[in-house]
């Protein structure tokens, strides 16, 4: 949950004390409120922390997992829900049968999206999908320099729609996403042109 939906929860639950006639005190309120806020604090600084589990692999092992991920996602498959599938009604997993039997399903858990921006000849092979959150750069609507009064700042947004554009040889994919706040936005050329200014949330 992010910072915005943990409180959003927080004051759900003080209007429903209120409601059942057992207010807590503005004093309560606000400990709970720095509770949350230290739990995110350290959770982050946890993350953070964590290493890449592809960083567990070898090199072969790599390369074949990545391959695996690129071919899935190119046939419009999550590649988790095929590896998980796989295991579930015992099949084959190919060349990547490796990630079962070495690693198990807490390494499979610990992989996010996030975690292929290192290996960046692979950035592109994940493909958005609706109900994706990512994060996107105020550099998309603004004028923004490394060294100048505008830096650049990360906006969480979920995506709504994912659309291929194809004109003769020319094709890209514009992307529609919603920030917490409401708002809606199309990024044109999410892959093409503005791969920079989005990423996937850590």
């Amino acid at each position: 949950m992010t910072p915005d939906e943990i409180e959003t929860a927080l004051q759900a639950a003080f209007n429903s004390c209120d409601a059942a006639s057992c207010p807590l005190t503005d004093i309560q309120k606000q400990i709970l409120l720095q509770v949350i806020e230290q739990i995110q604090g350290n959770s982050k600084s946890r993350m953070s922390d964590v290493a890449n589990p592809l960083d567990d692999l070898t090199p072969e092992e790599l390369e074949a997992f990545l391959e695996f991920v690129k071919t899935q996602e190119q046939q419009n498959r999550t590649w988790k829900v095929q590896l998980l599938n796989d295991w579930l009604h015992d099949n084959d997993s190919g060349e990547v049968k490796f990630v079962r039997q070495r690693y198990g399903l807490q390494w499979l858990n610990r992989v996010e999206s996030y975690h292929f921006d290192k290996y960046s000849y692979f950035e592109d092979a994940l493909k958005l999908r609706v109900g994706d959150r990512i994060e996107v750069s105020n550099a998309m609507w603004e004028w923004v320099q490394e060294d100048g009064p505008c830096k650049r700042e990360w906006f969480s947004c979920i995506v709504l729609e994912v659309n291929e554009i194809s004109n003769g040889d020319d094709s890209s994919t514009n992307c529609v996403v919603r920030f917490y706040s409401g708002a809606e936005y199309e990024i044109q050329g999410i892959y093409e042109w503005n791969r920079y200014n989005w990423r996937w949330p850590q």
